[in-house]
């Protein structure tokens, strides 16, 4: 009789024992359906899964640095800016243009690009020492179609990698036939690293950009008004500026014209524009010529401008290879905006005007 009791008992406990194990595995089987298939707030299936980290991975990807990438040694081509070399070819594309006073009230430029492929860039002009100095900093090979004497010999004191397009084949550096001489003279990016090559210069670098980029869009908050800038150089030489909102950059006139790409006629706009005051004089070469001296080391005022707003900033360079580190007023470095920059460096007695709404204010 125990025995049966026995068997009884045992048999119950297998019973009891199964049937909460089938409990808890409903639960187990119910928790999961919950998680991953009756919930519209969570993934329902491996697709879905696999949906949302590419996504992910996307966004991640759109937010990538875009202006200073890769270590494509930059190029940087001195380019002519007398009213007859207008308009330029390549401006556009560079990441970086500066802007420098020369002899005559005019201004030349100096356009760098980096890991681009460009088949005419001019109309190329002849160096001033002063450009050196921010060749160097940029760890850019230098290009230029004649030099003056003072930067002729700072080249080869300073042993500037550069290109001069006067001693080179007229294949590499050609004259074109809708500009006139001296303001004809256009090269591409494939000659220039193809000489550049023969003459044993790297072609890569490893430094970095004189610029704090950042991939989130700057808005200078307590900046001032800047939808349009003008910039004097000179009397009968100047820039403007003009902002537009739905782009977000800023179209670019020279001489009261507005500056276009020389073949594509397409417009020249930047993201950002950088304005440094530099104290220029008569340069004493022997040549009488009138071509300029300005000091570039030291710290300089400035402003930084992007998306309508300008700031006062200021600029300090250690020595002529030293990179400029632009601060804000507190001592901060700046973070530009991710996108191509212009760096206006005028007299610093240049009366430059922000203008909004219809009002002017002169700084």
């Amino acid at each position: 009789m125990s025995r049966r009791n026995d068997k009884e008992k045992s048999k119950k406990g297998i019973i009891i024992l199964l049937f909460l194990l089938v409990i808890a595995l409903a639960v187990i089987t119910a928790y999961i359906y919950k998680i991953y298939f009756s919930n519209d707030n969570t993934i329902s299936s491996a697709t879905e899964v696999e949906n949302e980290v590419t996504n992910s991975i996307v966004v991640v990807e759109e937010k990538k640095l875009q202006t200073f990438v890769g270590n494509d040694r930059p190029i940087a081509v001195m380019i002519d800016n007398n009213i007859n070399a207008l308009p330029h070819a390549g401006l556009s594309k560079a990441y970086v243009v500066y802007e420098l006073i020369v002899e005559g009230g005019e201004s030349r430029l100096m356009a760098l690009f980096k890991g681009q492929t460009l088949d005419k860039i001019g109309p190329v002009r002849s160096s001033r020492h002063y450009f050196l100095d921010y060749a160097l900093e940029n760890d850019a090979i230098y290009v230029h179609y004649g030099w003056s004497p003072k930067a002729e010999s700072d080249i080869k004191t300073l042993g500037v990698n550069n290109i001069n397009g006067i001693t080179e084949a007229s294949s590499d550096f050609w004259r074109v036939k809708d500009k006139k001489a001296p303001h004809n003279v256009a090269t591409s990016t494939d000659n220039i690293l193809k000489i550049a090559k023969q003459k044993g210069y790297r072609t890569t670098s490893e430094k970095s950009s004189p610029f704090k980029y950042v991939v989130d869009e700057v808005e200078l908050e307590n900046g001032e008004g800047a939808d349009t800038v003008t910039i004097p150089y000179s009397t009968a030489n100047s820039v403007k500026w003009e902002y537009n909102s739905e782009t977000k950059r800023y179209l670019r006139y020279t001489r009261n014209k507005k500056e276009v790409e020389w073949d594509s006629g397409e417009d020249v706009t930047f993201k950002n524009i950088i304005i440094e005051f530099i104290q220029n004089s008569n340069l004493n070469d022997g040549t009488n010529a009138g071509r300029q001296e300005m000091i570039t080391t030291g710290t300089k005022d400035g402003y930084y401008i992007t998306n309508g707003k300008a700031i006062k900033i200021k600029c300090t360079k250690s020595s002529r290879s030293g990179k400029t580190t632009y601060t804000d007023l507190e001592g901060n470095e700046i973070e530009i905006n991710d996108g191509n920059t212009f760096i206006q460096i005028c007299p610093i007695n240049a009366k430059v005007q922000f203008t909004v709404a219809n009002s002017e204010v002169e700084q």
